[in-house]
């Protein structure tokens, strides 16, 4: 017992500071170190491993739908970086720049990608010369630099994991749904991987990505009541393509500008599974992306065979593709759960020689707590099934958490008391980026998070300005 309460000490409870009990968890759980380098950290094997199950996941489904995988240089220079006017106000105050190379000078600042738009379209200038050669669907896994004044790990650092497709199609129609089938891809994942229900929809004007002709994204509910944008994807018509230069001979043997697009998420995804399913015991991880999705503990392990059935359990596991470990550490059980209930472990098979004598094993769900006595035997028969049933759990307590946090207002007031409170707050606006402005001011931090429905019922006004209402638009304290 004393093992178990010297771990839960060591996390702040969500409710007392849920700040900080994030920061405990990131630590605790072993996902994360801060490096030496402010606003920057150093990725565990454990946080790591989790972003390799995302990774895998989306990777697969990118290739479904027809992405291809490259990788660019990290380097723009600033000269190309420059060329959109838009998109480098967007991004300036966030660039970090390298001045000097091999001591010297540079004549042309090299600025530390914070995303790749430029890049690409500058590779496209020489790649696509006829209609032939579109579509171009591809995606690149690596990192990105913005230089942060407040950063947290996983949600907002100075350097970031993601992966950033960009493609070019001929028709608008083309791009457009191969902005929404990518949408649709990462809610899929959110449902199917990480067992979050997302909110999905177009950024309002104000809040689209620079240089965008439409954003849209996938936003998640937090334990706390904030939002945390999750994704996004883009249509950016073919104002890049424009400034860079990218033109193609068409089918009517005439010079054509391509449709462009782009789309991606990042590490933040690992901290929306924590602040989404994690309690105050730790994390709490899908089965999906768990790098252990079942730890075996065995109680008295030196007694007469229970090492030995232990480790035969885990074969049976791993033969049938689950990521299973026997925790033979010379720690007490007590420690050993507590320790594994910290990493979000899914589920716990425990073992002792009274459970060896009975053929039984007692299996503990990380979800829930739930306890269940199972035959040794049908182990192999159930387990996946567990698993599965894990995942449904993890869903259905999380949608529930959304849907119970969702509330429709039609004034001022009512706006800012739901926020206050937490969770979204859909209300008729008129989409002006000024009324935005005034929300945000008038609410302390609430933004608009996504458009519900574009269609409002005749006669509706904005409660800002008393303007037509021209959508209805999820609000919400976002992260």
């Amino acid at each position: 017992m004393a093992d178990i309460q010297n771990k839960n000490d060591a996390i702040t409870s969500r409710d007392q500071d849920f700040a900080q009990w994030y920061t405990d968890v990131c630590r605790k759980a072993e996902l994360m170190d801060y490096s030496s380098v402010k606003g920057f950290i150093d990725y565990l094997p454990y946080g790591y491993a989790i972003w390799e199950r995302i990774q895998a996941e989306l990777d697969r489904r990118f290739k479904e739908n027809g992405a291809e995988n490259v990788y660019l240089p990290m380097i723009i220079p600033s000269s190309l970086f420059n060329k959109e006017k838009e998109h480098i106000e967007g991004f300036a105050p966030e660039t970090l720049v390298a001045t000097i190379g091999g001591g010297e000078t540079l004549a042309d600042p090299l600025i530390v990608r914070p995303t790749s738009e430029v890049l690409f379209c500058d590779l496209y200038k020489h790649l696509v010369s006829s209609y032939r050669d579109l579509p171009k669907v591809y995606n690149q896994w690596c990192s990105v630099v913005r230089w942060e004044k407040t950063t947290r790990p996983f949600l907002r650092g100075s350097e970031f994991l993601w992966q950033e497709g960009h493609c070019l199609f001929e028709t608008e129609e083309e791009a457009r749904n191969n902005v929404l089938t990518m949408l649709n891809v990462y809610d899929e994942v959110g449902r199917d991987v990480l067992a979050i229900p997302f909110v999905k929809g177009r950024k309002t004007e104000h809040e689209k990505f620079a240089g965008a002709v439409a954003t849209y994204t996938i936003e998640a509910l937090m334990h706390d009541g904030k939002a945390l944008q999750a994704g996004t994807t883009h249509y950016f018509g073919t104002s890049f393509a424009e400034s860079f230069g990218v033109r193609y001979l068409g089918r009517g043997n005439k010079l054509e500008v391509p449709h462009q697009t782009s789309w991606g998420v990042s590490t933040r995804l690992i901290g929306a599974v924590i602040m989404v399913h994690g309690d105050d015991n730790g994390l709490v991880l899908p089965p999906s992306i768990a790098p252990i999705q079942v730890v075996i503990v065995p109680v008295r392990q030196q007694a007469e065979g229970v090492m030995e059935k232990c480790h035969e359990i885990e074969g049976v596991l791993k033969g049938l593709g689950i990521r299973v470990k026997v925790d033979d550490s010379d720690r007490t059980p007590g420690w050993k759960f507590a320790q594994w209930e910290m990493k979000g472990v899914p589920l716990r098979i425990e073992l002792g020689p009274r459970d060896l004598a009975e053929g039984k094993a007692v299996l503990t769900r990380r979800v829930n707590g739930q306890k269940d006595v199972l035959p040794i035997a049908e182990l192999e028969a159930m387990i996946p099934g567990v698993l599965s049933e894990i995942h449904e759990q993890m869903y259905a307590k999380a949608k529930d958490q959304l849907d119970h946090s969702v509330v429709d207002v039609d004034n001022l007031e009512d706006l800012n008391a739901a926020l206050s409170k937490g969770g979204y707050a859909r209300m008729a606006f008129c989409g002006e980026p000024e009324c935005e402005l005034k929300i945000k001011e008038i609410t302390k931090g609430g933004t608009a998070r996504a458009i519900y429905k574009e269609e409002v019922p005749e006669g509706t006004v904005c409660p800002v300005c008393g303007k037509k209402a021209t959508m209805v638009v999820y609000f919400a304290k976002a992260y």
